[in-house]
């Protein structure tokens, strides 16, 4: 009987974006500045939320958790690349290829899940504002942040587990920036039917699950919304609801284009660009997009700026 689990590759290469020597410079200019604008946009959201008493609330301790979450999902992907911009050898070890494997599809499971509790923070504020302090307590907030860590761990789990099985014979260069599921299924000489049916079965519940809870939310808020007499009122109530929309649109957007379809049909090329949308450019642009858009965060953001 064959060992599935057996593989003769103790590296892989990660070939990285471009494999032009002219465009090594600006790419790892590009990715460092977009990478320390993530970080530092992101961390100066969780300071001003646990700095600022009146933003203790469900809907900041939810975006608190999401900029964290987007820290640690561009941490676990842009360092490595930046490293390997400069390197001859641009190997990854075949443990911490599964490692990595394992924190990208974590974190992306959290920024998932946490959407899903915004879409519902923002549901019982709108359509249910004078029970809302009494259903979303503190505890609440807190069971939810865990349940979407432990299922986005589960989930993170079982398709490292799935690809961890594969054998990989001698082709170890992987035409991506970091070790993602379809690059490293491509360069597999075993079958990865089951890999892909996990994808298209378990992954499409997890991320078409939580889009459709979104979307019954904002149904539900646009019929409370609708149903407001004064178009200022309106748009009042709604624009609360812009930031997570963009967010939403953004992520799930990029997210089904470049997993939810078949493996024949996945090009390199176009993977890793659309891969950079969701992993680097939308985790930078999340703290922007939540804090010009939002008064309470500006605010608490003018105050911060004073006492500096």
């Amino acid at each position: 009987m064959v060992n599935t689990s057996w593989t003769s590759v103790s590296h892989f290469v990660l070939l990285g974006i471009s494999t032009h020597p002219d465009e090594q410079i600006p790419l790892f200019l590009l990715f460092l500045l977009m990478y320390i604008v993530n970080v530092a946009g992101n961390f100066s959201i969780i300071t001003l939320i646990v700095s600022a008493p009146h933003l203790h609330t469900p809907m900041y301790v939810f975006l608190s958790n999401l900029a964290l979450a987007d820290i640690c999902f561009t941490s676990t992907t842009v360092p490595k690349m930046l490293q390997n911009i400069f390197s001859s050898a641009k190997a990854i070890s075949y443990v911490g290829c599964l490692a990595q494997t394992y924190f990208f599809i974590c974190f992306a499971a959290v920024e998932n899940f946490l959407l899903a509790v915004m879409a519902c923070d923002r549901y019982l504020a709108i359509c249910h504002p004078l029970r809302y302090p009494t259903i979303l307590t503190g505890m609440l907030c807190a069971q939810m942040v865990i349940l979407c860590h432990v299922l986005s761990h589960l989930h993170a789990l079982l398709h490292t587990l799935l690809m961890g099985r594969l054998t990989f014979c001698g082709d170890n260069r992987i035409s991506h920036f970091f070790c993602d599921l379809y690059p490293l299924m491509k360069i597999s000489c075993t079958s990865t039917h089951l890999n892909t049916l996990m994808i298209h079965t378990e992954g499409v519940i997890v991320i078409n699950g939580a889009l459709a809870f979104i979307t019954a939310s904002y149904a539900f808020i646009i019929s409370a919304v609708l149903r407001i007499p004064s178009a200022k009122g309106k748009w009042r109530t709604f624009s609360t609801c812009g930031s997570h929309l963009t967010v939403v649109a953004i992520f799930y957007g990029t997210l089904t284009w470049v997993y939810f379809r078949p493996l024949s049909s996945y090009s390199a090329t176009n993977g890793r660009i659309v891969t950079v949308m969701y992993t680097v450019v939308t985790p930078m642009l999340n703290p922007f997009i939540y804090s010009l858009r939002n008064g309470d965060v500006k605010e608490a953001f003018r105050k911060w700026m004073r006492r500096l």
